[in-house]
């Protein structure tokens, strides 16, 4: 067997529906129902463990795009340690998505493949729409007031600079 073909998914930017399904092996369904699984499973070949969430998608009627109507199925796969495995296993450590998925994991996408998603990214841009709200808000008032002298703008920068508490 080649590196290639035993390397850990952690290095590579997206993997084969098919290299997973050969790979991945149950070790334990924690939950499944009609709509949605969680299962602890293990990559065969590393020894690397994974919190794998399936959940069913019904398409609406109606709704625009290819497949109105249809069902399709998600998977998406976090890498779990040591410690997370006992942790679900035994403790009942939280594990449902989306609340306690907060680092980067496989998700079905395009084409057959898997490909990362890291979820801070999304935390990130939420927060940066909610400065981004408040700056807006703060200028329109700062308009609304009306004064626009150069002392009122250098006033109402330096209250902007000393409220940010961070580098924006």
């Amino acid at each position: 067997m080649t590196r290639e073909e035993n390397r850990s998914w952690s290095e590579s930017r997206q993997v084969s529906s098919q290299e997973l399904q050969e790979r991945l092996e149950t070790v334990r369904t924690l939950q499944e129902n009609e709509l949605e699984m969680y299962e602890i499973a293990k990559d065969k070949l590393t020894g690397e463990h994974y919190l794998h969430y399936s959940y069913l998608h019904r398409n609406l009627a109606g709704a625009p795009g290819a497949g109105a109507g249809g069902e399709e199925v998600f998977h998406q796969l976090l890498p779990l340690d040591s410690d997370d495995v006992l942790g679900v296993l035994f403790s009942e450590q939280p594990y449902a998505y989306p609340q306690h998925w907060k680092r980067a994991f496989l998700r079905n996408g395009p084409e057959g493949h898997y490909v990362w998603f890291d979820p801070a990214y999304a935390e990130e841009e939420a927060e940066n729409e909610a400065y981004g709200l408040d700056l807006a808000s703060r200028l329109a008032e700062f308009k609304r007031q009306g004064n626009v002298s150069e002392e009122a703008v250098k006033r109402f920068l330096e209250e902007l600079d000393k409220g940010s508490g961070d580098s924006r």
